[in-house]
């Protein structure tokens, strides 16, 4: 089965950026961006993946991937 996985965890390694500072930066909640980063939401806003990506200057296929597991 097929699962879309986020890498927000590795952007922010090779950002040296916190969670926190996205979240402020953004004006997300890090409650929330914590569950997209565990792979736990079932759902996201374009608004919100056009947020984070600006903010990581990513793409979305640099942020969300199609994994196999």
């Amino acid at each position: 089965m097929s699962k879309v996985r986020c890498r927000l965890d590795i952007l922010l390694a090779q950002r040296a950026m916190t969670l926190v500072q996205l979240s402020e930066r953004v004006g997300l909640s890090t409650v929330n961006l914590s569950i997209l980063k565990n792979n736990h939401a079932k759902a996201i806003r374009f608004s919100t993946l056009e947020t984070i990506c600006k903010e990581l200057d990513c793409t979305i296929g640099e942020l969300l991937v199609l994994s196999a597991r």
